[in-house]
């Protein structure tokens, strides 16, 4: 597996987005579960997920690697689990057009954070391709917008600046490898959620869904993900990211039958033509 790491950032970034943009699809198909119940499958099968990569991509090694990864390892694992579960208290008190706008905005953060932590410069090109994108989410959904509750919006707007700083932290730390982070994560998730869940039983399909979560959709998505970051610009990391938003909503369509407004057509077409309008921007990266 260690091919990964020769593989171009944005090119795993890409893969990343496409394996988290089946989450919505996969969380509608759980049958008993209530979100701390879902929220602990999920967690508890990117535990394992995650702990398996470790062990076939280091074997032997595996637990020098974890101890190697020191407070950055740390402190990023913390900033993703706390992601995790603002992520359903957001969805209990706001809407879910709400949370996909909200964590859209990580885009904006990166820009921000890479600028001001990583003195990264922001390109006219970059700057524009923003400002498209956040126009093409803001057609994609803007009709399903509502006020929501002022809990629940700022809780998810928590969700976009974790990811934002789990970023900073990666790149800022490039010489290292920060998948033990996302390992850190997947241990406090599933020891929070299961102190959340009372009752511990699930259906045979419930569990699958949860393996889903867990093992294609996390760990495949977040390990390409925090690869990735390490070589790619924050503006471009936001930007490919909202592939997950492009992709959403396209298996919803065509394994649940609900057909989205042409509005989520016309959006995702001016996102894509924003990631390509970057895709030109030869401005060089300065690094931290």
């Amino acid at each position: 597996m260690k091919f990964l790491y020769k593989v171009p950032g944005y090119m795993l970034l890409l893969f990343g987005g496409f394996c988290l943009s089946w989450g919505g699809f996969i969380v509608r198909s759980f049958e008993t579960s209530d979100a701390w119940k879902i929220l602990l499958l999920r967690s508890f099968f990117f535990f394992l997920g995650v702990s398996v990569f470790l062990l076939l991509m280091y074997k032997k090694d595996a637990f020098k690697t974890v101890k190697k990864a020191g407070l950055a390892g740390l402190i990023g694992g913390f900033v993703m689990s706390f992601s995790f579960i603002a992520f359903v208290f957001a969805m209990i008190n706001t809407s879910v057009a709400n949370v996909v706008f909200i964590i859209s905005t990580q885009t904006m953060f990166l820009a921000i954070f890479g600028y001001f932590y990583l003195k990264e410069k922001v390109s006219i090109i970059g700057l524009l391709s923003i400002i498209l994108a956040m126009m093409g989410i803001s057609v994609m959904i803007g009709d399903s917008i509502s006020g929501g509750t002022l809990f629940g919006n700022l809780v998810a707007l928590t969700i976009p600046i974790s990811f934002s700083i789990l970023v900073m932290i990666i790149r800022k730390n490039a010489n290292l490898d920060l998948v033990p982070a996302i390992w850190y994560a997947s241990i406090s998730s599933t020891l929070i959620s299961f102190l959340m869940t009372s009752d511990l039983s699930f259906s045979n399909n419930d569990i699958l869904m949860g393996f889903l979560l867990g093992v294609p959709q996390l760990t495949f998505g977040f390990v390409c993900i925090t690869i990735g970051s390490r070589t790619t610009k924050s503006v471009t990391i936001g930007l490919l990211m909202l592939t997950e938003t492009i992709f959403a909503p396209l298996w919803v369509w065509l394994f649940l039958n609900e057909i989205p407004p042409v509005s989520v057509f016309i959006g995702g077409s001016i996102i894509i033509f924003a990631i390509i309008i970057k895709s030109l921007d030869k401005t060089k990266q300065i690094s931290a």
